[in-house]
């Protein structure tokens, strides 16, 4: 038996930060608050789900608001002609939290270095009949050309359209996954071809980060100033909500820099 631990919820609170920001002081509340969580991203994956290339979706609760934080390789796609669009998401998510909510749209520059987006792309091809090695192997290869340290990729399930199910697993570079003070990114994604579904696993090492007090604080400090600065594109905005939506797109745009910097 394996007994295998997730990549990510083992790096929690150290080289990762969790997805949702919020605190619940009593049981009732933090069920209710977790479920809407899942509610507010399957809204999102949702609506986005064929042509967004939504990596994940963050989540802060503050004491009268909601902010949203959506990472996608397609900024433009979210936010659509003129903030229509994202002025429609962020009408539904008030609906559905009956609180205020405000959207943050954060590019991904490089979506070959992310995991979900990596595993996307080949259950994609995997859907449009490609070979299965050929698709991982172009992943892969376009993955350690954009800088990573290593990938590792296994995909389960009738591969080629075989009448029995197996697991081919393959792995470039290194992904050393009980080093805790690696930078890895993890993701499962599913490829539903005609013949069943596709099972994807991406592994993608980008190198190490010792979690001291200084980088944690960074860390912080960058998403602060990512809700500020949209506080206050919103407030020297007059109200109108489509250039809400534009001025969303320039502040995270902005503060991806600056935490890319830091």
């Amino acid at each position: 038996m394996g007994q295998k631990t997730h990549p990510i919820g083992f790096r929690l609170g150290g080289v990762q930060d969790w997805r949702a920001h919020w605190f619940a002081a009593k049981g009732s509340d933090y069920r209710r608050l977790t479920d809407e969580d899942q509610k507010i991203r399957s809204l999102i994956n949702g609506r986005y789900a064929e042509s967004g290339a939504i990596s994940r979706v963050e989540i802060e609760r503050g004491a009268q608001d909601l902010v949203v934080t959506i990472n996608t390789a397609r900024p433009g796609i979210i936010i659509g002609r003129g903030g229509t669009r994202v002025d429609d998401l962020r009408s539904d998510l008030e609906k559905l939290t009956a609180k205020r909510s405000r959207l943050n749209i954060q590019e991904i520059r490089q979506p070959e270095l992310d995991a979900t987006l990596v595993g996307q792309s080949i259950a994609e091809q995997l859907e449009r009949r490609v070979a299965y090695r050929r698709a991982v192997r172009l992943a892969m290869q376009r993955t350690m050309q954009s800088g990573a340290l290593g990938i590792k990729v296994v995909v389960s399930g009738r591969l080629g359209g075989a009448e029995i199910a197996r697991t081919d697993k393959q792995k470039e570079g290194r992904t050393p996954l009980h080093t805790l003070r690696a930078q890895i990114d993890f993701a499962v994604s599913e490829a539903k071809t005609t013949f069943g579904v596709i099972g994807i696993k991406v592994w993608i090492y980008t190198g190490d980060m010792i979690p001291s007090a200084e980088n944690l604080r960074a860390r912080a400090q960058s998403r602060l100033s990512l809700g500020a600065s949209q506080e206050n594109q919103n407030n020297s905005g007059g109200g109108s909500r489509s250039g809400g939506g534009r001025s969303s797109s320039r502040a995270t745009k902005e503060s991806s820099l600056s935490e890319s910097g830091s």
